[in-house]
């Protein structure tokens, strides 16, 4: 099992894709086929419902509802763990502490230079391949 918190913008992406193979809309996959463990706290659920319910997404109220729903049903829940660095965005802040909270996770996002620079950050395409990786070794 893959812990990782994901970022709004990866998540955004993904249910505009038209590209079914894109790395956005696997990362997204990842979470609906079990192989994604989202973790979350409240501050990210309430930027998820904000973010996905602008209208220049065009995305349905139910389609919200049903994967801000299957994230709080097959997540995990939790706190953040204080950061004492600079981020280079303090809104991102949460998302970078919450993934903090959980040994080995990952924080999955398409802007890598608005967090600190560890292996904890990494793109949508690098989840990607530990996925690949992860599916060819079970």
């Amino acid at each position: 099992m893959i812990y990782a918190v994901i970022d709004t913008n990866v998540l955004v992406s993904a249910l505009i894709s038209k590209q079914p193979q894109s790395a956005t809309v696997k990362v997204v996959s990842g979470i609906f086929n079990g192989h994604i463990k989202p973790v979350y706290n409240d501050e990210i659920l309430a930027e998820y419902t904000e973010v996905l319910h602008r209208p220049k997404f065009h995305l349905s109220d139910e389609g919200i509802t049903f994967i801000l729903d299957y994230i709080c049903h097959y997540g995990i829940h939790t706190d953040r763990i204080p950061y004492s660095g600079d981020m280079p965005d303090e809104k991102d802040r949460p998302f970078y502490e919450v993934s903090l909270s959980i040994d080995n996770s990952f924080l999955v996002t398409g802007n890598l230079k608005h967090f600190p620079a560890t292996p904890k950050v990494i793109s949508p395409a690098e989840m990607v391949a530990i996925l690949e990786k992860d599916i060819l070794t079970c």
